[in-house]
């Protein structure tokens, strides 16, 4: 499973994160229009886009559970193990599907103090909303 991913800068607040299907030449197309735009001074909106080359692999990057995860995540950033209570999944499961999902920098994890001793994952969302589009 390969993806590309174009990255923002961190400066900047991320509203959308766009996942979709595409060849590698619209990929490259799409990065020297970005690169012209820069060129001429154009500001370009804040996001993150990651393509599959094949709708297959983004399929197996974003199952009907991590879809879940992540409009659960947008509304209000949780612990795992809440996530998992809310989900009514395994929190294994859960935190499979969070390393899955950060890994194609689509949630963030940061630690945060438990109430009384520790420290907790808490999962927080990239963006504002997420576009995902597939071309068959």
């Amino acid at each position: 499973m390969r993806a590309k991913k174009v990255a923002t800068s961190k400066k900047t607040e991320t509203r959308y994160v766009n996942l979709g299907t595409g060849s590698a030449e619209a990929f490259f197309e799409r990065s020297l229009a970005r690169a012209r735009k820069l060129d001429r001074g154009e500001k370009l909106p804040a996001e993150i886009r990651i393509t599959f080359e094949h709708p297959l692999d983004l399929l197996r990057a974003v199952s009907a559970q991590r879809v879940r995860l992540l409009h659960t995540v947008r509304m209000k950033p949780e612990p795992i193990s809440t996530l998992a209570t809310i989900l009514k999944r395994d929190r294994k499961a859960v935190s499979r599907d969070v390393k899955v999902l950060e890994s194609f920098g689509l949630v963030n994890t940061v630690g945060a103090p438990k109430p009384g001793h520790g420290v907790m994952k808490v999962v927080k969302p990239l963006a504002a909303k997420y576009r995902l589009v597939a071309t068959i």
